[in-house]
């Protein structure tokens, strides 16, 4: 706990006891605890935000991704058929030119 040793933990804890008596000891030991607790919960709470944030943000980028891939690949899939329809019209125009001539 907090990089304390047990001998250290046991000399901290006899001089609480000179210092404050063991009358005020329990309660002030108490009220500790509890602020620690509280402290624990808090910073649990802030920790599971922050996680679900940054996946909310790695799930939006890789949506987008996946988005982008998604209209690339039809992009590319229906281009051969607009230059298709491109040419067919062409011909369909120089076929027309060449019968009016």
């Amino acid at each position: 706990m907090f990089g304390i040793g047990s001998t250290e933990l046991l000399v901290i804890m006899v001089v609480a006891l000179i210092v404050l008596g063991p009358k005020n000891l329990p309660n002030i030991a108490r009220t500790l605890g509890k602020a620690m607790g509280e402290f624990r919960r808090v910073s649990t709470d802030f920790q599971r935000t922050l996680n679900t944030e940054i996946d909310l943000e790695d799930h939006e980028r890789r949506k987008k991704e996946a988005e982008k891939e998604f209209f690339d690949d039809k992009a590319k899939a229906e281009a051969p058929k607009a230059e298709q329809a491109k040419a067919e019209t062409a011909n369909a125009t120089t076929e027309s030119v060449g019968k009016n001539a």
